[in-house]
């Protein structure tokens, strides 16, 4: 009787030792169950506004053409900022089509709204409010002309845009080009990101 009884006891303390064990392991799999899910909901979360940041406030623009050498080549990819900006002297612009473009082109920009630009092509100087330019990111010195006539001033709403290679870009020194407005300003530059290494006339 005593044998049957003290196999009985170690019979209920394995039992309760199984259950236990199994609880704990239950306990364990709902903790990594909800742990995955934190993970998940994080990744989906920072995904969505990634998503909503690149839809709605930065795009992702490919450069084409050399127009912008040596600070951009030709397949070099930009960040641009779509939305609340302002753009000032120096900054990088892409400008959507208009007039007779007939695909977007990006710019730096030189003069803005009431600046008076003057360039004078002997020299290879660009002037803005008397003030000559120091431009350390040019490719070379300006002396290609177009039609525009300087001394201008640069219009309510408006750019005076140049490409950085002066002599292989086509900007506000044409009047195919002429005053950027304001509404055809897609964004401005914000960062370079990688190079692709093609090379191809354009821009």
């Amino acid at each position: 009787m005593r044998k049957i009884e003290l196999s009985t006891i170690y019979f209920n303390k394995i039992t309760k030792e199984k259950k236990v064990t199994e609880s704990s392991e239950k306990i364990e799999n709902t903790n990594r169950g909800y742990k995955l899910y934190d993970i998940m909901s994080s990744i989906t979360t920072g995904v969505f506004f990634v998503a909503v940041i690149f839809v709605f406030l930065v795009r992702g623009v490919g450069v084409e053409g050399i127009s912008m050498q040596p600070t951009l080549d030709n397949g070099d990819y930009v960040i641009v900022s779509s939305m609340f900006y302002e753009v000032e002297r120096g900054d990088i612009v892409v400008i959507s089509p208009y007039k007779d473009l007939k695909k977007p082109i990006i710019k730096r920009v030189i003069g803005v709204e009431g600046d008076v630009v003057d360039i004078d092509f002997k020299a290879h100087k660009v002037y803005v409010n008397s003030v000559e330019l120091d431009e350390p990111y040019i490719g070379a010195l300006t002396a290609r002309r177009y039609d525009v006539k300087f001394p201008v001033t640069v219009p309510e709403g408006c750019y005076f845009v140049l490409g950085d290679n002066r002599n292989d870009s086509l900007d506000s020194r044409s009047s195919q080009v002429g005053f950027v407005e304001s509404e055809a300003v897609f964004g401005k530059v914000i960062l370079k990101m990688v190079s692709l290494g093609s090379t191809k006339n354009g821009g």
